[in-house]
């Protein structure tokens, strides 16, 4: 008969060999929310009158899901091994479906449809040509990134449109309003979109056929994947996420500019390399790209408040990646 203590000591051997495992199969994300407190650290020494202030967390609520919005849903495309550099274009795109729709028509939810099919236009597009065509999707998309700015700057010719006859409507309130003064509506967006994106990628089988299809593509056919159909449909998502975002952007200052979308190209990016997952495919978390988000959209404020000059932003957002990149290297070598 076993002894009590030899009992425990079993406990915590098997509980110790899980904590070991758990480490070992989460380094990366756990890594990142090191990092995060990490800077977090940094910046309440660096300027504790700013970071101990509530107002800093509300700004980062506010802004930092313009474009987490789209990290989200990137995250899952470049698991699957593909990669989307149109999706800045597409916010224009989008955001101009809805501005114009809702100068002619005055209607908020004809507006709201024909930015969201303008992004299922741009993500189907993306798709067919990656997922169909065969093209490359770095090429593919940096054409279709030319394209749709193309499309909008062409369709408005460079001229703006005020979305004011949006404010005080419900759905205003819905997108970028304030809940209970304190939280912005975009925040709330993100959860829900991160929440939304985990479900698929982990309790579903369009998840698990995205990690197959990024791990190996070859494998994924021969167990009956639709390796098309599932790259269409993350295009797709792709697309929609990206007008979405370009719209909550926009009603938050509430003007549409056809240069939407310049400057969220290499944050994007940055949070979902730095969130850990791979840049090879088949490795990814929503949690690492979540947390990664809001690392990135501190990095500004933060260099501001401890005294640097906002040049620095661009120094470590590159730093990051490259760091990122290097180090998912040496890992997925290292574990082979």
């Amino acid at each position: 008969m076993i002894s009590r203590l030899e009992a425990r000591r079993r406990t915590a051997d098997g509980s110790g060999a899980g904590l070991a495992r758990y480490g070992r199969r989460h380094a990366v994300q756990l890594g990142t929310i090191a990092v995060g407190l990490l800077i977090w650290a940094v910046f309440i020494i660096g300027a504790p009158r700013t970071f101990l202030s509530y107002n800093i967390y509300q700004a980062f609520m506010s802004t930092t899901p313009f474009f987490a919005l789209m990290a989200l849903p990137l995250t899952m495309v470049v698991i699957a091994g593909e990669i989307d550099l149109s999706f800045p274009s597409v916010m224009a795109l989008g955001t101009a479906a809805y501005a114009y729709t809702l100068a002619y028509t005055g209607d908020l939810t004809l507006a709201f449809f024909a930015c969201a099919l303008a992004g299922i236009l741009a993500g189907v597009t993306n798709g067919g040509i990656v997922a169909g065509l065969g093209i490359p999707s770095l090429v593919a998309t940096i054409g279709t990134q030319f394209f749709w700015r193309g499309v909008v700057l062409v369709g408005t010719g460079g001229n703006g449109v005020s979305l004011v006859p949006t404010r005080g409507t419900v759905f205003y309130s819905m997108m970028v309003g304030r809940l209970e003064g304190l939280i912005p509506a975009q925040m709330l967006w993100t959860v829900f979109m991160a929440i939304v994106v985990a479900f698929l990628l982990n309790r579903h089988r369009f998840g698990a056929h995205v990690y197959l299809i990024g791990d190996n593509i070859e494998s994924a056919r021969l167990m009956g994947v639709n390796v098309r159909q599932r790259k269409m449909l993350l295009f797709m998502l792709m697309g929609i996420a990206a007008a979405f975002a370009g719209l909550v952007a926009s009603l938050e200052v509430t003007y549409f500019w056809p240069t939407l979308g310049d400057g969220y190209l290499l944050t994007t990016i940055a949070s979902v390399f730095l969130g850990g997952t791979s840049v090879f495919g088949g490795t990814g978390t929503i949690l690492g790209t979540f947390v990664a988000c809001f690392i990135i959209g501190a990095i500004n404020a933060g260099i501001v408040a401890i005294g640097l000059t906002g040049f620095w932003t661009q120094l470590i957002y590159g730093l990051i990646i490259v760091l990122s990149v290097t180090l998912q290297t040496a890992l997925s070598r290292k574990l082979a």
